[in-house]
């Protein structure tokens, strides 16, 4: 536990970056830390601890943003983030429950593309910058505001952070696991043995 917790607070560090150098943009484990999280916290009470890494590093962000370019996310945004982190959660519970290494790749990769359009999609709608036609939300898909990197860019560092964490992730706690004899979460339950049917004399 005390490790899992290690990893979340130093990808939410990593998430900070881009304030640093906006090459970085979104080369983060946004979707992943909520992931990861459910995947392998046992006690539900303590999927909050990546909620919270997230909501405190998103006010960090949203202020570096607001001071250094006059840009602020809206209060839609926040609800939008918030749902996606809630559907990474449940993500992460569902791989909890079918144990499978393709199952967390699986999870890891639709948490990203899920986050890619919501936040894109409720930009597209907040903002007015983008027309409001089909055209506008490819626009926001796709180009995003002239002064910032292409949301493209966004999203696959998005897609190669959250994939990059989750494999970090799972690896360490496997890896710990093994060397303390424990069961890995991800091992494949043996199926149980069909009942043998009485015989007849």
């Amino acid at each position: 536990m005390p490790v899992a917790l290690l990893l979340i607070v130093l990808a939410t560090v990593y998430r900070l970056l881009p304030t640093m150098d906006l090459a970085l943009s979104n080369l983060s484990p946004v979707m992943a830390i909520a992931f990861c999280g459910a995947v392998y916290f046992r006690k539900k009470w303590m999927w909050l601890v990546p909620f919270a890494a997230l909501s405190l590093s998103d006010v960090y962000i949203n202020n570096f943003y607001a001071r250094e370019y006059g840009y602020t996310w809206p209060v839609s945004g926040f609800i939008a983030r918030t749902a996606c982190f809630a559907a990474a959660i449940g993500l992460g519970a569902w791989v909890a429950r079918r144990k499978s290494w393709l199952n967390l790749l699986n999870g890891g990769l639709l948490g990203a593309v899920l986050f890619y359009f919501v936040t894109n999609t409720q930009s597209w709608w907040a903002d007015l910058f983008y027309q409001k036609t089909l055209a506008g939300w490819w626009q926001a898909l796709t180009v995003g505001h002239p002064e910032f990197p292409p949301t493209i860019l966004f999203f696959r560092n998005t897609l190669f952070g959250d994939l990059m964490f989750t494999g970090l992730f799972a690896g360490v706690m496997e890896w710990l696991a093994h060397r303390k004899g424990e069961p890995s979460l991800l091992d494949e339950e043996p199926e149980p043995k069909a009942a043998e049917a009485p015989v007849e004399e």
